[in-house]
């Protein structure tokens, strides 16, 4: 039985191409931002402004969807059943979280 997807909006002022960029770079660090870290990592883009993210965390498999506007990304996912009932903690997490991988790369 499929659940309701949780969507997270994450705001931003740096036009769809830099954000597209930003997030290239930097969604390899997104596995230090996970509590317990992450066993499997995975990107795939199917399509200029759409990145799948598939994660294997605390023993739970997660796929996300990042879709890439203008002023916002959308992330979209389904929590498994063992990690559902942290949906708003959750959510709050990829808001912040997916803040930091909007910021400049550190070179």
């Amino acid at each position: 039985m499929a659940g309701t997807p949780t969507i997270v909006d994450i705001p931003h002022n740096l036009g769809r191409d830099v954000a597209r960029e930003r997030l290239r770079a930097n969604v390899g660090n997104l596995g230090s931002h996970i509590p317990g870290g992450v066993a499997a990592l995975d990107t795939s883009w199917p399509s200029a402004d759409r990145m799948v993210i598939e994660l294997v965390a605390m023993g739970q498999r997660l796929t996300a969807t990042l879709d890439i506007g203008d002023t916002v990304v959308r992330c979209s996912f389904l929590l498994p059943g063992m990690l559902a009932f942290m949906a708003d903690a959750i959510s709050a997490g990829v808001r912040r979280q997916g803040s930091q991988l909007l910021l400049p790369g550190k070179d």
